[in-house]
């Protein structure tokens, strides 16, 4: 009889290679993006001619992500890798210049016109990375995205065009119903304060003013000049509501609330609305669709005259 200390390790051993399919094997190709906003933009693209599968699970921190020796794996045996670019994905940038050599790569994000990039600085990394809240720019990656698949995929061409239309038609109504909304707001003297500097493109977009506790990545800490003077803002401006978001810790954004009660300002802490991340795939933020509408509805209504 087999010891148990043999059996176990061999077990575990034939567990683990027979984890990940092989390539060649599968009956569909295996589409690996790393944000559930970008896998949900692909599976309109591609429809049931692949599987797509995000990296990173709904209502986590692409900006704090780490990959795993799983996503590594992932990321090999696809047959395909999309990703945002513009260094949203910070800590597996390195990952995808070495991908490169051996990987099919999409970069949605490289065909945006420079002119249309918001900056905080004039390093690489200071682009404003979160495109997507201009729905307007998040068209112009998905019709990119559509054109490189096209590429890779060429028998796949009739296909995607059409899907591609059907996508961009509910992009460009999204779009004018997002806009017509703020537009009520603008009249309001209200401005849109949330953790981190995430709604940049939005505000530009749709003519809101936007402000940010933290700069654009999440890695960046808020100090107490910016807690003070957002407070001083929010009170002289008599703002109604701050937002919360799904993927950041409250606390910061609750001192502030806590900064403008101490001023004798009462301000509702709002949301959470979603920023880098999809909410539940069965809740309404769960598509891109779905988020954009839940954040404007969630916006509209806590700042609504």
């Amino acid at each position: 009889m087999i010891p148990v200390r043999i059996i176990l390790p061999l077990l575990l051993f034939i567990f683990a290679s027979c984890k990940f399919e092989n390539p060649e094997e599968r009956l569909k190709p295996q589409i690996v993006t790393t944000t559930s906003i970008l896998a949900d933009g692909i599976r309109n693209l591609v429809g049931d001619s692949a599987e797509v599968v995000a990296l990173m699970p709904a209502g986590v921190d692409p900006h704090l992500y780490k990959a795993s020796a799983r996503d590594l794996d992932l990321l090999q045996n696809a047959d395909l890798v999309i990703y945002h670019g513009l260094f949203l994905e910070g800590k597996m940038t390195e990952i995808f210049e070495k991908l490169e050599f051996s990987q099919v790569l999409i970069n949605v994000s490289e065909k945006i016109p420079n002119d249309r990039l918001l900056r905080s600085g004039p390093e690489a990394h200071s682009v404003d990375p979160h495109i997507w809240f201009d729905v307007n720019l998040w068209s112009m990656a998905m019709a990119h995205a559509a054109e490189e698949i096209i590429l890779w995929k060429p028998n796949w061409k009739t296909s995607i065009e059409k899907n591609a239309a059907v996508f961009q038609s509910k992009l460009s109504d999204l779009n004018q119903e997002t806009a017509k909304k703020m537009e009520e707001l603008k009249r309001s003297n209200q401005a849109l304060i949330t953790a981190h500097d995430a709604f940049a493109y939005f505000g530009r977009a749709y003519g809101i003013e936007v402000l940010g506790l933290q700069g654009l990545s999440t890695l960046s800490e808020p100090g107490l000049r910016d807690l003070t003077g957002l407070v001083q803002f929010i009170v002289s401006r008599k703002i109604k509501a701050v937002f919360a978001e799904q993927t950041i810790s409250p606390k910061a954004i609750e001192a502030v609330v806590a900064g403008c009660k101490n001023q004798n300002h009462e301000i509702k802490l709002a949301g959470p609305l979603f920023t880098d991340s999809l909410g539940d795939p069965n809740g309404s933020a769960g598509t891109y669709i779905g988020m954009v509408n839940t954040n404007v509805n969630v916006i509209f209504e806590s700042l609504k005259p």
